[in-house]
């Protein structure tokens, strides 16, 4: 067999082995084509799911939560904030009128007050929040010299990871096809803004969590219902409906705390699955009014 020969057959065989792995791969293409990909939707509220899972289940976690949930709160904003402006593919003219957006900015908003809050205030106070909290509601019971715990640090992080985390990430996970629970986002932001300033005025004197109430809270709140509302009055139901569901998110939040830590009148965990019930039912309501914020700022 000659040198020619030789090359012609392994150049023959190498021909029909590439053609034959081409049209492999054009069919694996073709099914992979083919497969449905993965519902988004479904991967986030399972993510969700989980997060909470691992937060409020006994799994050994606990007293390590109790202590530093606020800190975790604070370290999630950069990663927060990576994980969603690095999967950004569209943009708009103002972030107002991104409800995805303004979801994330509510959350992070949340979340940096809950610094100042919980973690440290505006004079160096670690966990003020947790007696200045106590030690009001006593003063309304006029039981000021009681030795009993209203909230507990159970409590405060329930309400806290219930009321703000979960009903942020709801809203997160609902835009921008579901406005309504970025709106009842924005109702605890501004309702919790008013509480603070509101005793802040009673009392004559700072309450931890006041600096970013009223550098954060109230020109983001009020910004984002004012874009809604100029933007599309058909959500007008939504907004009002979005403000009672935060001022009663916040009557639960103390009536519960009274019922069971000072009447006794349910177990403290009952109180817990009502906030829970409570955060979840933004993304119930509203549901099928309209593709809310595809629509509603279709105009700007």
């Amino acid at each position: 067999m000659s040198f020619t020969l030789v090359i012609s057959t392994i150049h023959t065989y190498l021909f029909l082995k590439l053609n034959n792995i081409s049209i492999i791969f054009v069919k694996k293409r073709k099914y992979f084509s083919q497969v449905k990909p993965m519902n988004n939707s479904i991967i986030s509220l399972a993510s969700i799911c989980f997060l909470f899972f691992i937060l409020w289940l006994p799994l050994g976690q606990h007293d390590f939560l109790i202590e530093n949930w606020m800190k975790i709160g604070t370290y999630a904003v950069p990663f927060l904030l990576f994980a969603f402006f690095s999967s950004r593919t569209e943009q708009t003219d103002s972030f107002l009128a991104d409800t995805k957006l303004m979801s994330v900015t509510l959350l992070v908003a949340y979340l940096t007050h809950q610094f100042e809050e919980h973690w440290v205030d505006l004079f160096g106070n670690q966990y003020a929040f947790y007696g200045y909290l106590n030690t009001l509601l006593l003063g309304i019971l006029d039981a000021q010299d009681s030795t009993i715990i209203l909230a507990s640090q159970t409590a405060i992080f329930v309400i806290n990871t219930s009321l703000v985390w979960l009903v942020g990430a709801i809203a997160i996970w609902r835009s921008p096809n579901h406005l309504f629970p970025t709106l009842a986002m924005n109702g605890i932001v501004l309702v919790n803004a008013i509480s603070h300033i509101l005793s802040s005025i009673i009392k004559q004197a700072y309450n931890p969590g006041l600096l970013t109430a009223i550098a954060l809270f109230v020109p983001l709140a009020i910004a984002f219902y004012r874009k809604v509302l100029v933007t599309n009055s058909s959500a007008n139901l939504q907004v009002i409906m979005s403000i009672i569901w935060a001022i009663l998110a916040h009557i639960i939040l103390i009536v519960g705390l009274l019922a069971a830590n000072w009447f006794e009148l349910i177990p403290e965990p009952v109180y817990f699955v009502v906030l829970v019930i409570w955060s979840v039912i933004p993304a119930f309501l509203f549901n099928s009014a309209n593709k809310t914020s595809q629509v509603l700022f279709s105009e700007t």
